[in-house]
């Protein structure tokens, strides 16, 4: 493992010296191709170019490509007949980057032709289907180990059979979505998918050096630091003031990648603990995705330029005229004090249902890179709280 695991971090740091010097030479093909955007959070309304992350996402296939041989040398040097080869492992890399692949074009067709909501959902889904075949073909385990307190209604373990893969294409179409939703400002979506990489190869670190399931952690390692490298140079171009937009594209890319790494790599429930932000903002922000509220096209903060501060972006409706779950889910919130209320001649405004007008609600208007960095620290602190779960609790509910 450990020469593999040098070569990766090798060509990983030189993806990011090739990612951080090709991003500002591209930036203006892009523009010239009218792929481009306006920050609506700065006063100078210049173009920047937008979809930057399909950069990202092909300098990091190229170096996972170029590595692909390297953890099977020893094989092919070794037994020129292959009859040791470990063709399960290398079917696993190569499905790894098919469905990477994949969602990185994907996400590219929907930053070029502004897809539905409902394709969006759809398309982590086509992508992730040659993982869950080869998931299929190497491994099929389907059996769910169950906590202390239900054993003696279900027994040790559950077999889910069909449910499982449902779960796991769910659980691609969640990472990508989810880093998705919690966007718009600078550096956030980066920031976050920086934050969960680093977290999982921590993880990763640590069930190695327990003696866990080398492979599958190996495997993890493997994916995720070229990822590191090539987002980390992003981010130093997207963060505040931004200079480039990463577009959907990245967020596929990445949610794609951790949808990939928690599946062959059998942690599928501990990634979703590092998504801790992610899933707090997608509850909160569920009725307005289900239209139970009205829900403007764009929820980002409103930018006041005379402060140069972002402040609550807001909704308007008549209660009377809501959903019954609307109505419900408002009123929950009203009585937590999680939205900002104000009722005139029975029109109610709020505040959209982002977990970023949260954050502004509760520490009032602020520049925006202030917001970031709220955001990327609840990311931290919920990393903390992951581990705390992960090791600790787990004892308590699987000994």
């Amino acid at each position: 493992m450990f020469l593999p695991l040098a070569i990766n971090i090798f060509l990983s740091a030189t993806a990011f010296v090739v990612t951080n010097r090709l991003i500002p030479k591209l930036r203006d093909m892009f523009i010239k191709a009218n792929v481009f955007g306006i920050d609506m959070s700065k006063k100078d309304k210049t173009k920047i170019p937008e979809s930057i992350g399909v950069v990202t996402a092909s300098v990091y296939l190229v170096v996972s490509f170029l590595f692909i041989p390297m953890p099977f040398t020893q094989h092919l040097l070794s037994d020129s007949k292959g009859s040791q080869f470990p063709h399960d492992e290398f079917v696993e890399l190569i499905s790894a980057l098919l469905s990477i692949c994949c969602m990185i074009l994907l996400g590219f067709a929907d930053d070029v032709l502004d897809l539905r909501w409902r394709i969006k959902l759809l398309l982590p889904t086509i992508a992730s289907l040659p993982l869950l075949m080869v998931y299929y073909v190497n491994f099929n385990s389907t059996t769910v180990i169950m906590p202390v307190f239900v054993r003696q209604l279900v027994g040790h373990s559950l077999n889910i059979g069909f449910l499982y893969y449902i779960y796991m294409g769910m659980l691609a179409v969640f990472c990508t979505n989810a880093i998705n939703i919690l966007a718009g400002i600078n550096g956030l979506e980066v920031g976050q998918s920086l934050v969960i990489a680093i977290s999982i190869v921590l993880f990763n670190c640590v069930e190695i050096f327990m003696g866990r399931a080398e492979q599958c952690h190996s495997f993890s390692l493997y994916m995720l630091l070229p990822y590191i490298g090539t987002t980390y140079a992003l981010w130093l171009h997207n963060k505040y003031p931004s200079k480039v937009f990463v577009g959907d594209t990245f967020c596929y890319f990445s949610g794609m990648t951790f949808a990939v790494v928690a599946i062959l790599g059998h942690f599928s429930k501990t990634v979703l603990l590092f998504f801790i932000p992610q899933v707090v903002n997608f509850l909160y922000s569920v009725p307005q995705l289900f239209h139970f509220i009205p829900c403007p096209r764009h929820r980002l903060p409103k930018y006041n330029p005379s402060t140069d501060k972002l402040e609550l972006s807001q909704t308007t409706f008549r209660y009377s005229e809501l959903h019954p779950l609307g109505k419900l889910a408002v009123s929950i919130f009203k009585h937590l004090r999680l939205i900002k209320w104000e009722e005139k001649d029975s029109i109610v405004t709020t505040n959209n249902f982002t977990l970023i007008n949260f954050v502004i609600l509760k520490f009032g208007s602020m520049r925006e890179d202030r917001v970031t960095w709220i955001l990327l620290g609840i990311q931290c602190v919920c990393t903390g709280v992951a581990f705390t779960i992960r090791y600790p609790l787990a004892g308590y509910f699987y000994n």
